[in-house]
């Protein structure tokens, strides 16, 4: 990235910052810092384990500890062992600290409508739907990738969506009976593996990879959830999936496409994926595509 964004980039967190008054460590008024708030607004009125609670904010179990041990010492918060698993502490609000997250959305509402007064109502909009935008962008950027055992309750619910839009979206709908299979053994290293895109807690994308000795590679199950299109996320999903075969030796990945799926084409010939005679019986594929992986490198060693 070039210093010129870099720049525009910090100037607008300082800016968003000092528009939210978190530079004062009293966020909303309060007498506590925002991330002591944050935590608060995210526990929530049905109450949320505490490991989820880490993984949602991605922060570290140190910190996550502290700040729970503040907002009980004040009465806000208190955590419990679940009694259907001891392993498990869970955090829920008291009394007060429900009082308290309402006090704090009440002032949440009042912070935005005094950002919102002062411009006119064509300013009003610009300003809302690029902070809509920013907002989509911005969590795109924060979307992890794992690989995960196809078996995983996360694996299974993005390939049943998988095979659901398929069967909506194909001429003749779409039977996984016909198709070639990728199944969780072929998706198991070292056979292959399957990836997850995860926003936050939740998975939102999956890849495949099937490893052949001495043949290319097959990309597989390639899918995004709706809401999360149009951000560049299936580009990432592919490079990371790249990235995984080059590390695995791969030099050429194949695969094969119906040709109502515009977008996944256009995705593929964007990342260099050239259109290929057929080379398999797929009896869904319009379109077959390869790729030529560059070499992995290798670091430079000293002398």
């Amino acid at each position: 990235m070039i210093e010129q964004p870099l720049q525009h980039v910090r100037r607008f967190n300082r800016t968003v910052g000092e528009a939210l008054g978190v530079t004062g460590g009293r966020f909303l008024g309060r007498k506590r810092p925002p991330g002591e708030s944050r935590i608060l607004w995210e526990i929530g009125p049905e109450g949320i384990d505490v490991r989820r609670l880490r993984h949602r904010l991605g922060l570290d179990s140190g910190y996550v500890s502290r700040v729970l041990q503040s907002l009980a010492r004040h009465g806000l918060v208190r955590v419990r062992v679940d009694r259907a698993d001891r392993r498990v502490r869970r955090a829920s609000l008291t009394p007060r600290g429900t009082a308290e997250r309402a006090h704090l959305d009440r002032r949440s509402d009042a912070l935005a409508d005094g950002l919102l007064k002062p411009l006119s109502d064509r300013h009003r909009e610009r300003l809302v739907a690029a902070m809509t935008e920013v907002d989509r962008l911005l969590r795109a950027s924060m979307v992890r990738f794992a690989v995960v055992d196809p078996a995983s309750s996360d694996a299974r619910w993005c390939l049943q969506q998988y095979f659901r839009e398929l069967d909506a979206r194909f001429d003749a709908g779409f039977d996984q009976a016909r198709s070639i299979p990728a199944d969780a053994v072929q998706l198991r290293a070292p056979a292959g593996l399957l990836l997850l895109a995860y926003a936050r807690e939740r998975a939102v994308g999956c890849g495949a990879l099937k490893f052949h000795p001495r043949a290319p590679a097959e990309l597989k199950r390639m899918w995004i959830d709706p809401e999360w299109r149009g951000v560049g996320l299936g580009a990432r999903l592919l490079a990371e999936l790249e990235r995984h075969a080059r590390e695995s030796g791969v030099r050429v990945i194949r695969l094969e496409t119906n040709h109502v799926l515009e977008e996944a084409i256009a995705l593929y010939r964007g990342a260099g994926y050239a259109e290929v005679p057929r080379f398999n019986d797929e009896p869904y594929a319009h379109h077959w595509f390869e790729k030529r992986l560059p070499r992995q490198r290798r670091p430079a060693t000293r002398r």
